[in-house]
């Protein structure tokens, strides 16, 4: 049996915001932009994982009012889950990215057990680690 990860979702803010961030400083490539407003959802993914999308939404996409004012209130506080990507140049990544605005948690630093990382966060304050092994 083969397992593997289809979508990972993101909850952002400001759709357009981030499918800048995504898009035009990472570098994915917009696979589906569907529906309008708060509904509307965004699916990005990468060139070595075609199976791999990224989903952007906004906190109250498919939520009821109460859920999606929960999500937004751990979205603010910025406490969501990280994203983690990996890439065989981390510094060229990392100047993209800086040069595209994102705030800057992390220059790049090697670590003990292992990788080279950097992080930032999004334009909607989720933390994202770029690392390099």
């Amino acid at each position: 049996m083969n397992l593997a990860l289809q979508y990972c979702h993101i909850t952002v803010n400001d759709l357009d915001e981030s499918l800048a961030f995504y898009r035009d400083a990472l570098g994915l490539e917009v696979r589906n932009d569907v529906g309008s407003d708060v509904s509307r959802w965004v699916t990005l993914g990468g060139v070595t994982q075609p199976g791999l999308e990224f989903v952007l939404s906004q906190p109250h996409a498919g939520r009821s009012q109460e859920d999606g004012d929960a999500l937004r209130e751990l979205l603010v506080k910025g406490i969501l889950p990280m994203i983690v990507f990996s890439t065989d140049d981390l510094d060229a990544t990392f100047e993209k990215v800086r040069a595209f605005g994102a705030e800057v948690l992390q220059e790049p630093i090697d670590r003990p057990w292992g990788p080279r990382d950097s992080a930032f966060r999004d334009p909607s304050g989720n933390m994202v680690r770029i690392q390099q092994a």
